[in-house]
């Protein structure tokens, strides 16, 4: 298939290794500097869209893309206030739209892993829950779109709690919340730090921690480009599950 990057930085490198070898071709490569060319690319050249680029561009790059009518495969974090819009418009143009906050798919299996514990929790008030997650220096988003997504699994299992907090109070949406009601997400920023995210239950007497531990973007990249190959010839909105669920 014809993938088009948007965003070519060390994800979108990372992508295009794995696409290449698997027998994909790059359409373009379109990043901050050359982002007029995304509207010179014929409909035509492009099977799919993989963007992996920045908060502050993912919102215009998805909405060109899906009225060009190009499937989206989108790994940008820290844009999900504009999630209703970008889905509705999914809809209207009858496009198609993957989002997900990490393509690993070991953090996917994190994911469900840390479901299930809150679920076993909910019975024993006397811990509390807190969350850690470390990134590369050149992360812009904190908390991290992984962080996050982890964050509401706690809150699927733990109906007590009201929402998360960053832990410096003031710096995020959730800050309103008392601590003791809410998830606390510590954002460490160090080196070049594919991404390691921990979960941990303490109590007077013990503590109960998971953490996953990215060892490179491999498996971010690989993700994306099963994520991007599933799609084809698909409508609709979907997510990690919908893939996970189609391959097991």
């Amino acid at each position: 298939m014809n993938i088009l990057l948007l965003g070519y930085g060390k994800m979108g490198k990372a992508i295009e290794q794995i696409a290449l070898e698997r027998g994909h071709q790059i359409a373009a490569r379109v990043d901050a500097h050359n982002r007029a060319d995304l509207e010179t690319i014929p409909a035509d050249a492009v099977d799919v869209v993989i963007e992996f680029s920045s908060p502050e561009s993912a919102v215009d790059n998805i909405k060109s893309c899906l009225q060009r009518g190009w499937p989206v495969v989108c790994g940008t974090t820290g844009w999900l206030g504009h999630r209703t819009e970008i889905e509705q418009l999914c809809q209207e143009k009858e496009g198609a739209f993957f989002y997900a906050s990490n393509y690993s798919i070991g953090v996917n299996l994190f994911f469900r892993l840390n479901k299930t514990l809150a679920r076993f929790m909910r019975n024993y008030p006397s811990y509390h829950v807190s969350m850690t997650e470390i990134h590369h220096t050149e992360k812009k988003d904190a908390p991290s779109g992984t962080a996050i997504t982890l964050a509401e699994g706690v809150l699927e299992g733990l109906p007590n709690k009201q929402g998360w907090v960053t832990k410096e109070a003031g710096d995020d949406k959730g800050s309103r919340i008392n601590s003791t009601d809410a998830v606390e997400i510590e954002s460490l920023r160090e080196g070049t730090v594919p991404g390691t995210h921990t979960v941990r239950y303490d109590s007077e007497v013990d503590r109960i921690e998971i953490t996953h531990i990215a060892h490179s973007r491999q498996g971010f990249a690989l993700g994306a480009v099963v994520a991007a190959e599933w799609l084809i010839g698909r409508q609709g909105v979907f997510g990690m599950d919908d893939l996970l669920g189609s391959i097991e």
